[in-house]
């Protein structure tokens, strides 16, 4: 399954009470796929998967496959073997089309160890593997030569490099061929990581302004520099939402009318202060409008 365009990496609405929020998964989902998105990877970083069971992870992936029209690529990665491929069978039952395996964290792998982990994961899962490089969330770090070294297995479709190293995509690129998805995770390397030959990007901040996500996707072969402009605009969107973690992220996608529900604890929702402060800045930049240019 070869995935391209740009999609959201899709938050995880909770009720007041911190359940999931079902109802309001779907409509994010129709209200973000209304708004041009390529594709929807629940489960991940921005959709809190690391708070969520293995039962509530599976159960989001089966509404967000129901309520959308476009490719999931569910979020399966655990620490451990087991949970993955427990969640990656999951997510094939759901009907998802692949799924994104985070490196195994909390403890220190070396890239022999990554390596092996993921050709395990492959060959257990019942969809296409895509990895996952989140430095920033994990300390570990998929080098290049053993992206290369992965993307000649059968069961690896992909990966969402999330360095924020362009150096890094390009090398990630040079070490694969184009039947390899390669997929920016960083807002501020959308334009640079396109023409660099990414294949798309998964972006938390899609959540919050998917046309302009869109619009870059669509204009940057034609016309880089109105690209590279509005990947500037993206990358301040998201400066300022993330600067507030998740909480930032789903306050400012009410106030744009999403239904992305409030964060689980331990997240906080923001406070008054935070919200005047956060609102200012994304006024500024006009992230809050209903269209975007």
């Amino acid at each position: 399954m070869h995935i391209s365009g740009v999609g959201p990496a899709l938050v995880t609405p909770f009720d007041t009470a911190g359940a999931v929020d079902h109802d309001r998964l779907r409509r994010l989902v129709e209200w973000v796929e209304a708004r041009g998105v390529d594709f929807f990877v629940p489960c991940g970083s921005t959709g809190e998967a690391e708070l969520l069971t293995v039962d509530e992870r599976a159960s989001v992936v089966e509404t967000v496959v129901d309520a959308a029209s476009v490719p999931v690529l569910a979020g399966a990665g655990h620490p451990g073997l087991r949970e993955t491929l427990q969640s990656a069978r999951a997510a094939g039952e759901a009907g998802a089309d692949a799924v994104l395996v985070v490196t195994p964290f909390y403890y220190s792998h070396d890239q022999e160890q990554l390596a092996t982990y993921y050709r395990e994961v492959a060959e257990g899962s019942p969809l296409p593997v895509y990895l996952y490089s989140v430095p920033k969330y994990t300390g570990v770090r998929l080098d290049p030569d053993t992206v290369g070294e992965l993307a000649t297995e059968s069961g690896i479709a992909g990966l969402k490099d999330s360095s924020g190293s362009l150096g890094a995509l390009t090398r990630h690129r040079r070490r694969t061929d184009e039947t390899f998805a390669l997929l920016a995770g960083s807002a501020d390397l959308l334009a640079s990581g396109l023409a660099a030959g990414a294949d798309g990007g998964i972006l938390g901040i899609s959540n919050l302004r998917p046309e302009l996500a869109v619009a870059i996707r669509e204009c940057h072969g034609d016309d880089p520099d109105r690209a590279r402009r509005l990947t500037a605009d993206l990358g301040e969107s998201h400066a300022a939402v993330f600067e507030f973690g998740v909480s930032g992220l789903k306050w400012a996608m009410r106030e744009r009318g999403a239904p992305a529900g409030y964060p689980r604890s331990p997240h906080r929702r923001l406070d008054s202060q935070t919200r005047r402060r956060l609102r200012q800045r994304l006024e500024d930049i006009g992230a809050l409008e209903t269209g975007e240019s």
